[in-house]
């Protein structure tokens, strides 16, 4: 579906939307509230990937201390960790497609709580710290990918941002609590298996609200949520509001408004060509959709279906060239930022000589960074979006259903970012420059705040690119994007102490301002110039086949 024109007579159009819309179903059933309350849900669970992965940073020395090994050897058990973390969602996202969300929730949360208990009775076997870990990044890698999916369940592209924002910006509070939680347990017990205990009490919680209030959203199995889901796909309240409907199904009948009526009268009849001319504007503003309405639940039973999850559908997304530029977009801020919260630890535990409760609190100045760029990535995307749209003389409420094939998105998303990632680079530079001259340590904390900022506003906003450009398969996108982001995270984590101590940190850090600063810069070209046709080029041979 294409982009419509502004209405000349916007008096005209109101009058023609209402008898369709009166017959349209809306995107969502969900309210407002809920989807609110659903949005933050998301976050707190995302929280699995963030505070997993940066409550275990600070501890890098005094795990080493503790297994009796070196500290390669930890940084082999992040390596491990990433490298799951980015393989696994492949698994769990085409089986979210199918099973359906919440059971993936449920099982994915059991394992990561499961492996947390066994990492706090570990003791000091190296091999169970290995291995254990793998299960807990196994089973907190899903949340993460699978958001984008359950958000794009219930909102629509003109209102995602508005959604993503707050998500992403709850799912950031892990790399500022993270720490704070590890060097308040370090401090008090002196072990740092009490991290571990933490991270038991978040997985517990998080298992219990997943249960006990989170939806079935697949619109696949719960078409628009009209359709009550079954068995494990409902919770409490499906169980309560089932009931409910059961008891009062005589007294809500679907019968004709007096008013209603009259004002159809007064309105006028206006013919079918008339109304399908203006409709679309009013029907995207209330979140109807005027090509799908009708049949969005036709089929839809409320039961998912278990099949054998095929990851190579995550893989394959590699393999188409709009997808693959957006993914490094993705991608390589996450990685740069990566590098900086690993090497944290031995830059202001060692160099600097600071203690463990210092060190964790070294990680407020990048945690607030993070936490202003979800903020700011929510609000530029949703201003870029409306600029782009006003550009190409377009009604950004026309946009309705999930095409935006007529939509310049490339151009919308990346507004901005030639700016944002040329300042980036030199502050990675700096960065390096500033620990290697032991200059004061405001100096890198400042640029940790700036440089957590711009990663968390470029990873968010091209990995909601990501889900705009494959609108079916949002979960399989968000997978794609762990894959990838996870694997060159994994790569600059294994080559961080070999090259630091072959080039020192400052040249180590300006090579990565460099490669993160240059190729970023070229992609957003390719993706610009070439982005839209390549895309198209793809959609077509989709509908061909």
């Amino acid at each position: 579906m294409s982009f419509d024109k502004r209405p000349e007579d916007p008096a005209t159009a109101e009058k023609l939307v209402l008898p369709l819309a009166r017959t349209s179903i809306p995107y969502t059933t969900l309210s407002v509230r809920y989807r609110w309350y659903l949005t933050y849900l998301l976050g707190y669970l995302c929280l699995a990937s963030s505070l997993t992965a940066n409550i275990y940073f600070p501890l890098i020395t005094l795990l080493a201390a503790h297994y009796l090994t070196s500290v390669q050897s930890i940084n082999l058990t992040i390596t491990l960790y990433i490298l799951i973390q980015g393989i696994a969602p492949s698994i769990f996202s085409p089986l979210s497609n199918s099973f359906c969300r919440r059971p993936v929730y449920i099982f994915s949360f059991a394992i990561y709580t499961a492996a947390s208990i066994g990492l706090a009775f570990s003791g000091d076997s190296y091999i169970a710290l290995l291995l254990l870990r793998a299960l807990q990044s196994m089973g907190g890698s899903a949340p993460l990918s699978l958001a984008y999916a359950v958000v794009a369940d219930y909102a629509r592209h003109s209102e995602r941002v508005r959604f993503l924002g707050p998500m992403m910006t709850a799912t950031n509070v892990g790399p500022s609590i993270g720490p704070v939680i590890r060097g308040g347990a370090i401090l008090a017990t002196g072990d740092p298996r009490w991290a571990f205990w933490s991270l038991v009490i978040f997985g517990g919680s998080a298992l219990t609200l997943i249960t006990f209030t989170m939806r079935e959203t697949n619109r696949s199995i719960v078409g628009n949520g009209a359709v009550h889901p079954l068995g494990i796909w409902r919770t409490r309240s499906d169980i309560l509001m089932a009931k409910h409907v059961s008891q009062n199904k005589d007294v809500t009948q679907d019968e004709p408004h007096p008013r209603d009526d009259a004002q159809t009268q007064q309105r006028g009849n206006p013919t079918e060509k008339d109304v399908e001319k203006v409709a679309r504007p009013a029907l995207a503003e209330t979140g109807e959709d005027a090509n799908h309405g009708h049949d969005i639940n036709h089929g839809k039973t409320g039961r998912g279906v278990l099949t054998v999850p095929n990851p190579f559908k995550c893989l394959r997304i590699l393999l188409y060239k709009d997808a693959f530029t957006v993914l490094y977009l993705a991608a390589s801020p996450y990685a740069s930022w990566y590098t900086i919260t690993t090497s944290i630890p031995m830059i202001y535990g060692v160099e600097y000589g600071y203690n463990d409760l210092i060190i964790g609190c070294c990680y407020l100045a990048g945690g607030t960074g993070i936490l202003a760029g979800g903020f700011i990535a929510g609000h530029l995307m949703d201003w870029n979006y409306k600029h782009a749209a006003k550009e190409a003389g377009l009604l950004i409420d026309q946009v309705a259903g999930d095409d935006i094939r007529s939509f310049p998105i490339e151009r919308a998303r990346s507004r901005g970012s030639y700016t944002i990632i040329s300042v980036s680079a030199l502050g990675f530079i700096g960065y390096g420059w500033a620990i290697q001259r032991h200059v004061h340590p405001a100096v890198p904390l400042v640029l940790q705040v700036y440089l957590g900022c711009k990663s968390t506003v470029i990873h968010q906003v091209y990995s909601a690119l990501l889900v705009d450009i494959f609108p079916d398969s949002p979960g399989t996108a968000g997978a794609s994007n762990n894959i990838c982001r996870c694997v060159v995270s994994a790569v600059a984590v294994a080559v961080l102490k070999p090259v630091v101590d072959a080039i020192g940190r400052s040249w180590f850090f300006t090579l990565i301002g460099l490669l993160d600063g240059f190729g970023s810069v070229v992609a957003i070209y390719v993706l610009r110039r070439w982005g839209p046709i390549w895309r198209e080029e793809r959609l077509s041979r989709e509908l061909s086949r």
